[in-house]
């Protein structure tokens, strides 16, 4: 409980400053004119962003293009002193950053740094980690940096299970790094960081939804979360699709073919609020780009605001207003 009203202090302390307020109603209320056609160009700013530290993975996840090494050729780290010269630009307005995207964010040796300097900006931060990587060192540091919020994969309650979806994983290196996390929380009595333990629900797991509660419990985590899996090829079945259908993004039909259960509008927040920095500084317009298809501009050319109003950028929210199917990855998408 104290863990997460400081989580929630945090969040109230950085974001609600008059400038982010003030850029965050007009990012609001441009996003509400776009649902009647109109589409502003105000020099507003995002209310958050993901960096990708780096694009590469040490795992092999079948659903993740890094993990089934179908995007990048090599390992390619992010920028350090591009990311602080991003930051700087956006540093007033901007209420959170997400340090990961495709690969594994520690893989990147100055992980810590870039959390340390994002934070001196006032800015919450957050990764997502499959905590391969987490020894009893990396995890002070990591509580050390100020890291608001830490989400970690754990997607099986038992070996076998875990293994099956995250290939080349072991879950015992998991439980230790979070006995680890837990441990220097204590001993620095720190609050931070938020640690989330994120569990997607698949066929393979899905018994063993009551023995995570029983873990998270036991390891002493703030929060357990279960996801839906974003599966690709889903239209005729797929393996990985759970029968419990509140943990399924997909359902069967009439015409014999599984569809996304929401209904989607010609519209997306997310285009309007956020935007992706990928390691090799592209700037993109969500996470379901996987492969860099739509690129806004690159920051070692622009600054972010010019990739980010940029022509290619304004095309883009217009094609989707007008017809959100006419692009796979955002066929797949539940956001709003």
């Amino acid at each position: 409980m104290r863990n997460q009203f400081h989580y929630l202090y945090r969040i109230f302390r950085t974001s609600f400053t008059p400038l982010k307020m003030w850029n965050a109603c007009r990012l609001a209320l441009s996003y509400r004119l776009s649902a009647f056609g109109i589409l502003t160009r105000w020099k507003v700013k995002p209310r958050f962003i993901s960096i990708e530290p780096v694009n590469a993975c040490n795992l092999r996840c079948p659903e993740c293009p890094v993990g089934m090494r179908e995007t990048a050729v090599k390992a390619i780290h992010a920028d350090l002193p591009l990311i602080k010269k991003l930051i700087d630009e956006l540093a007033p307005t901007l209420m959170y950053t997400t340090l990961y995207f495709q690969g594994e964010p520690l893989l990147n040796r100055n992980f810590t740094e870039i959390v340390q300097y994002v934070r001196s900006k006032n800015i919450l931060t957050a990764t997502s980690t499959n905590s391969q990587l987490i020894d009893d060192n990396l995890a002070k540091s990591l509580v050390l940096s100020g890291l608001d919020r830490l989400i970690i994969s754990v997607d099986g309650a038992t070996q076998d299970t875990y293994e099956v979806y995250r290939v080349g994983g072991k879950l015992q290196k998991v439980i230790d790094a979070i006995y680890s996390l837990v441990k220097w929380k204590k001993e620095l009595k720190s609050a931070s960081p938020y640690i989330e333990v994120q569990f997607l629900v698949l066929k393979t797991n899905e018994h063993q939804l009551d023995e995570m509660k029983r873990l998270a419990k036991e390891w002493n985590v703030d929060k357990l979360t279960f996801k839906s899996a974003q599966l690709y090829d889903f239209e005729n079945g797929h393996e990985l699709i759970p029968i419990t259908k509140k943990y399924a993004r997909y359902e069967l039909r009439a015409d014999g073919k599984y569809h996304i259960k929401k209904f989607l509008r010609n519209r997306c927040k997310r285009l309007w609020e956020g935007a992706v920095i990928t390691s090799t500084a592209d700037v993109l317009p969500c996470c379901f780009d996987k492969d860099s298809r739509y690129v806004f501009g690159n920051l070692n050319e622009n600054s972010f605001a010019e990739c980010w109003h940029s022509e290619n950028a304004m095309q883009f929210r217009k094609k989707l207003l007008e017809n959100r199917k006419q692009f796979e990855m955002c066929r797949n998408c539940t956001s709003p």
